[in-house]
């Protein structure tokens, strides 16, 4: 078990699984640094930590702006020494509306998930290389495993981050970089708020929060929960493609 991280930077913290990561964290000798996009709910997630006696600076940022955000991140840095930096934000789509995904559809979910992941990754590598300390997760998820009808940009995204995260864990190991890729299942937030369908073993935000705490903590390259969910996905990946052709037909669209 490492020690406590004390300075964190969370992004997409305004909501979801950053808000609760947020509120896991908060404590007297912490520091936060917390972006999102809406003004008001971060607002209100950075006075939820505050009243756990945690040292909060949230700024509204768009992390798809490579420039703001490595000048943001390197801020931060200079406030408090980072231990900790959580590349949690992004946004979800599918087919439900019954159009199909849209190539505009595509490219704002990479752009997110994908660009704005290495907009904060990358700063931080500079960062925490030069002090040979620190550690970065990697919002990925299941979804990442395999291509899925219902949102194919989003599980190809979740992929992207997924395989270049444990790459980098690999490749920082030598720098006293940790890394750690993140991928839950479904968790009750307002991304998952539009889906239709029944969800399998969905669990609150708070839940899911523990879980990602306690495996960084231990340094584990991948988290993946819950184990039923996690076990299922890494099947449909070893499945033949003829297989999971017709189990995807069969499966719901995403909101």
């Amino acid at each position: 078990m490492s020690r406590r991280p004390q300075a964190i930077l969370i992004t997409g913290a305004s909501s979801g699984l950053g808000q609760a990561l947020a509120l896991a964290y908060a404590g007297p000798g912490i520091t936060l640094f917390l972006s999102g996009r809406d003004r008001q709910r971060l607002h209100d997630v950075a006075d939820a930590c505050r009243a756990r006696k945690a040292v909060v600076h949230a700024l509204v940022i768009n992390v798809t702006q490579a420039v703001p955000m490595a000048t943001w991140i390197k801020e931060c840095d200079g406030i408090r020494p980072l231990d900790l930096v959580i590349a949690n934000a992004g946004i979800s789509a599918g087919t439900g509306d019954g159009g199909g995904e849209s190539a505009d559809q595509a490219r704002t979910i990479f752009a997110v998930n994908v660009d704005g992941v290495m907009n904060t990754v990358f700063p931080a590598i500079d960062i925490m290389r030069g002090r040979r300390h620190g550690q970065i997760a990697i919002m990925a998820s299941l979804a990442g495993y395999r291509g899925l009808p219902g949102a194919p940009s989003y599980c190809a995204s979740k992929a992207a981050v997924k395989a270049w995260g444990e790459g980098l864990r690999g490749l920082l190991a030598r720098d006293g970089v940790r890394v750690s890729v993140i991928c839950p299942g479904f968790v009750t937030t307002r991304m998952t708020a539009v889906n239709t369908f029944k969800m399998p073993f969905l669990m609150d935000a708070d839940r899911a929060a523990r879980i990602m705490v306690k495996g960084l903590a231990r340094n584990r390259g991948r988290i993946a929960f819950p184990w039923p969910m996690a076990f299922a996905a890494w099947l449909s990946a070893a499945l033949p493609d003829r297989l999971m052709g017709w189990i995807g037909a069969r499966m719901p669209d995403k909101g």
